[in-house]
């Protein structure tokens, strides 16, 4: 899956104010360096691309000195991660270096807490709240998820797949996003945040080093927000097949060959995920539409026609559908800083 054509929802950029004392004037200035229409920020449907939304975290972390913008009482100031990183690369295998990584936050961090548990055959990494964060609650328990998640996948250079995702919180509206946020079983109102994997994977051994680590925190946190699991999850794969442009206009039909699946089983093993192939082809169009008109230049009537509309019209009731603005709108919105 394409970082660069994923989007989130727009409440994750709202959200991301939550912590941080900021006027309507400054908030406009940082959503149009992150290139974000203002006018999305009061759009109940609005969508942004990933790199969008990684630019305004960072944008964030380096205005107010703090890696984690406005979500705990302590900010962590500029070059934790980086120190973490520094932490457990020399670490022997995954097992050493999460125990360090739980004993780093330990030590710079009194809000919440990372507990590394092995019961059985599965390993957790638990995201512990001591006290309410400053931050929206459910965006920092899904970013400080996601950060050992990403972390800990690029020390091994391995996606670990989740056996399952334990969250402190109820099922929010936005549930439905964890198809692609959270890949696998999500259980709601749990007593900790958590990740579950095979603990057989804290056997493996740190792939990565310092020369990579430069790489890894230039993009950050865009690579671990959204990861295909293309091998887990169907859905995936088939997000990816459609995200190739030549794909993006095929039927149920052309994919389930492509995919050695008959049509039957492509969408029973899809409604088993919680989809069906029209939601994750809309979902493909809609990312790309929003991803081309944040940096592309192709005219509207050429995108509606690359995404298989048969005219602009059929485009704009779509994408209306989608994020409630016509694209002409979403491109104006950036035009007008």
């Amino acid at each position: 899956m394409d970082t660069s054509s994923t989007t989130v929802p727009m409440h994750f950029v709202h959200n991301l104010f939550q912590g941080l004392t900021t006027s309507t004037a400054q908030r406009k200035q940082f959503l149009a360096q992150a290139e974000i229409p203002f006018f999305l920020l009061e759009a109940a449907h609005g969508r942004v691309t990933v790199l969008q939304f990684a630019r305004l975290y960072r944008l964030l972390a380096n205005e107010y000195d703090d890696e984690t913008p406005g979500f705990f009482s302590r900010p962590l100031r500029g070059g934790t991660l980086k120190y973490l990183c520094l932490s457990v690369l020399d670490a022997a295998n995954l097992q050493i270096a999460l125990h360090r990584f739980s004993q780093f936050f330990r030590l710079i961090l009194d809000d919440a807490a990372y507990q590394l548990v092995i019961e059985d055959k599965v390993a957790s990494m638990r995201f512990i709240e001591k006290t309410p964060p400053q931050g929206d609650r459910v965006l920092v328990h899904e970013l400080m998820l996601k950060l050992v998640h990403g972390m800990a996948s690029w020390l091994i250079a391995e996606k670990i797949p989740p056996l399952k995702i334990s969250c402190a919180y109820p099922q929010p509206q936005h549930s439905h996003e964890y198809l692609y946020f959270y890949p696998g079983e999500v259980a709601f109102d749990q007593p900790w945040t958590a990740i579950h994997f095979d603990r057989q994977l804290l056997r493996k051994p740190i792939r990565q080093t310092k020369q990579q680590l430069s790489g890894f925190l230039q993009k950050a946190p865009a690579d671990w927000i959204y990861v295909s699991f293309g091998e887990q999850l169907l859905a995936h794969r088939v997000r990816d097949h459609l995200s190739e442009s030549e794909q993006i206009g095929s039927a149920i039909q052309q994919v389930a060959q492509a995919l050695h699946l008959s049509v039957r089983t492509l969408s029973r093993r899809l409604a088993a995920e919680g989809t069906h192939f029209q939601a994750v082809k809309d979902e493909v169009r809609r990312d790309i539409a929003i991803q081309q008109l944040t940096s592309g230049s192709a005219s509207l009537v050429v995108l509606a026609g690359q995404l298989g509309f048969e005219d602009l019209a059929s485009f704009n009731r779509a994408f209306r559908k989608w994020t409630g603005s016509t694209p002409g709108t979403y491109r104006r919105g950036l035009m007008n800083y």
